[in-house]
């Protein structure tokens, strides 16, 4: 019996995670839920999986949690904020942690998941492209495992020989990160700007929460992604290259130096993924249906519009210029999106407020993560000043 702490079970992969947790209840334990602020979900999930421990990010609604578990007959603990999420990362019977909480929020749970020696399963993209180097080398230092959950990258990983973290396998040339292209791959660009935040949510392949789904209407996600990859296998950003896939059928690919390129494909499910990273080595049912090859159809690739998805050449800068840079384009893409899902700021303004950002301030070293917090608490000023500014001209 293995227990497990799920950072962030209210979202999409959190929900999908218990799903297949759902059928091995003899051979995994859940021992720490967490959410942001949806403490009614969070209330049923305990009453269902009898956590020792729960934990809300957002205080607001602690005592209405404290007061629901009561009076299921709980003993569950309820903890709160940021110190919280790091008890949860770290209780000595969660020997998986789930690390699925959405942006920088995630990062001190996921380092101190690391830290722990824990078998970490990466579902926070953002954590490692802040982080970079950080993060690896705390996995690296104190004996934990880190397994990818992005579909792309745990792909990746299945199609590379066994290495560690940041550790390219001899013989890669290169590495293909596939994209759907999301809701507005055809849409005419003179009409992008009059998207709404429920369109951009609106994804056609995936079921994923409001913040990743904008992310990737405007390919930023495949941005980050590149990051994380080149982190992930130790590629350079220049051996990483994006290609569209609407059907969202092969994850990602990998071309060996002897002309072999190696492809995992699937159903478009995020339990296939979480099932991989539970189970490594082995395998087990997750609850996905297998491919049907003979009902496939065709499968499309085609090289991404830059000028359609100017995000995706943000993110490929920052790859290029390191440091902070990293650090820098995720604040600012996460003050642009909140914005844009509350109404203060169009589509096509979300790459101008990140671009801007990144002219204003320049990348710094990373020696410490006070150098990472520092850029990013900067980055987050500069873009809610930018923000404003463009709803002051919208006005």
């Amino acid at each position: 019996m293995k227990g497990i702490a799920i950072l962030g079970s209210t979202g999409s992969i959190g929900q999908s995670t218990l799903d297949v947790l759902g059928r091995y209840p003899e051979r995994f334990e859940v021992v720490a839920l967490t959410a942001r602020a949806r403490w009614q979900l969070l209330a049923e999930q305990c009453r269902r999986w009898r956590p020792q421990l729960a934990v809300l990010a957002d205080p607001t609604h602690a005592a209405e949690l404290r007061a629901a578990l009561a009076a299921a007959g709980l003993r569950t603990e309820v903890l709160t904020g940021e110190a919280g999420l790091v008890v949860a990362a770290t209780l000595p019977e969660a020997n998986i942690v789930m690390a699925a909480i959405v942006g920088a929020a995630g990062l001190a749970p996921t380092l101190a998941a690391a830290r722990a020696g824990r078998r970490l399963l990466l579902a926070n993209k953002e954590a490692l492209v802040m982080s970079g180097r950080l993060l690896l080398d705390a996995v690296a230092a104190n004996g934990a495992e880190l397994l990818p959950i992005d579909s792309e990258h745990n792909a990746i990983f299945q199609c590379l020989p066994p290495t560690r973290p940041g550790v390219v396998p001899a013989g890669v040339v290169r590495i293909w990160l596939t994209a759907s292209g999301g809701p507005f791959l055809r849409r005419p660009l003179d009409t992008l700007a009059a998207v709404t935040p429920e369109q951009a949510c609106a994804h056609p392949r995936w079921v994923m929460g409001r913040k990743i789904s904008v992310d990737s209407a405007t390919l930023m996600n495949k941005g980050l992604e590149l990051i994380e990859a080149q982190l992930l296998f130790g590629v350079p950003a220049g051996g990483i290259e994006v290609v569209i896939h609407p059907e969202s059928i092969v994850h990602s690919l990998v071309a060996y130096s002897d002309g072999s390129t190696l492809a995992q494909m699937g159903n478009p499910d995020m339990r296939t993924p979480i099932a991989h990273a539970l189970a490594w080595p082995e395998r087990m049912e997750s609850g996905v249906e297998s491919l049907d090859m003979l009902r496939l159809g065709g499968l499309h690739f085609e090289a991404p519009d830059r000028g359609r998805f100017p995000c995706l050449r943000l993110a490929e800068v920052a790859a290029r210029s390191g440091g902070t840079a990293a650090a820098i384009l995720n604040a600012a893409n996460e003050v642009a999106v909140a914005a844009f899902l509350e109404g203060r700021l169009n589509f096509t303004a979300i790459a101008a407020v990140i671009e801007r950002v990144l002219e204003r301030q320049p990348a710094a070293v990373v020696s410490s993560l006070a150098d990472v917090l520092a850029a990013d608490g900067e980055a987050r000023r500069r873009a809610m000043e930018l923000v404003v500014g463009f709803a002051g001209e919208a006005a």
